[in-house]
């Protein structure tokens, strides 16, 4: 009976015990956390990855204390990805945190095993990039926006602030996975609303120029700029080619409009960078990033720079300024 009580104890101590003293080893463990991002020395992305800190800081990361952070940045130059990626793998950084489906893509050719977590993909399935949202397979997981069907929504709510215009161009980037999906979508909802689409690829910031030279030869009455982190970096020179030809134009990132384009309709960024902290934090314990679930964006902003639409001469609907969550002015 000793021998049976005694025996019962140590399986009690080994079920109890045992995970605490797992964890007790892994206390004293520093991880590293490699960021592959768009552009440094931009203050917007700063912000958007000051807010992914944030996240790691209420889930008891700190940095310096038990996580290293090591980024790499682009710079507008979205061939580097790979390279970067690479660069990243090499310094053994546990796993690899990034925006959307460019860099996922890079990130891809340089690691098949370790975790990469997205915060802002726009389309992860219609990429490729993972297997499903529920399970995504693979070494791959995180925040979704997509932004293939909130593009739709995007035409439609360009359409009721500029009634007139039928003919629509579509700045997007070849180098964009979720793009061609975007413009597929596109053309199923610009036959509903009864609107002729161009599509016009841009790569880089100097050919922004030429793109936005191409729309007005095509007698564009209205832009639609699909989400890409290049964009967004060149933000201030997209606002001033549109204003420069005379186009209406919608975003997918507010960023565009603080820089003086005229409307977006998208999701919160900050939100998303902070909720990525959330799948950094279960995979450093131990969850496996083919088992957890891409989530979706939850939070969706509409906001309209009435400065801009005034130096267009265009009058905004009552119902399209009554929906906006900010109106710049």
């Amino acid at each position: 009976m000793i021998l049976r009580a005694a025996a019962a104890i140590t399986l009690v101590a080994l079920v109890f015990f045992a995970p605490l003293a797992a964890e007790a080893q892994q206390a004293g463990k520093v991880y590293r956390i490699g960021i592959l991002g768009e552009k440094g020395s931009d203050p917007a992305e700063a912000r958007l990855w000051q807010a992914f800190r944030l996240g790691l800081r209420e889930h008891g990361w700190i940095e310096g204390e038990n996580i290293l952070i090591e980024s790499r940045w682009a710079e507008g130059n979205a061939a580097r990805y790979p390279e970067l990626a690479a660069d990243l793998v090499r310094l053994n950084v546990d796993l690899i945190v990034t925006r959307g489906s460019t860099h996922v893509q890079g990130a891809k050719k340089a690691t098949f095993s370790l975790p990469i977590v997205f915060v802002v993909h726009a389309d992860p399935v219609g990429t490729g990039h993972i297997a499903s949202l529920g399970r995504p397979g693979g070494n791959i997981t995180g925040l979704a926006l997509l932004q293939t069907d909130l593009n739709a929504k995007g035409l439609e709510i360009l359409t009721a602030a500029v009634p007139g215009a039928k003919r629509i161009a579509v700045l997007w980037s070849p180098d964009t996975p979720s793009h061609t999906p975007a413009l597929k979508a596109l053309e199923e909802a610009a036959r509903t609303l009864r609107v002729q689409l161009q599509a016009v690829g841009a790569r880089t910031g100097s050919e922004l120029e030429d793109a936005f030279s191409a729309m007005a030869r095509a007698h564009a009455q209205a832009v639609l700029v699909l989400a890409y982190s290049g964009f967004i970096a060149e933000r201030q020179r997209v606002a001033e080619l549109a204003l420069r030809y005379r186009l209406p134009t919608m975003f997918a990132v507010r960023d565009h409009v603080e820089a003086g384009g005229l409307i977006s309709y998208g999701a919160d960024y900050g939100d998303l960078f902070r909720r990525g902290a959330i799948y950094v934090d279960k995979i450093l314990r131990g969850a496996k990033p083919s088992e957890l679930p891409v989530e979706q964006a939850s939070k969706f902003e509409l906001v309209i720079n009435l400065k801009t639409a005034n130096a267009l001469g265009l009058t905004l609907p009552q119902s399209i300024l009554l929906q906006a969550n900010e109106v710049i002015k």
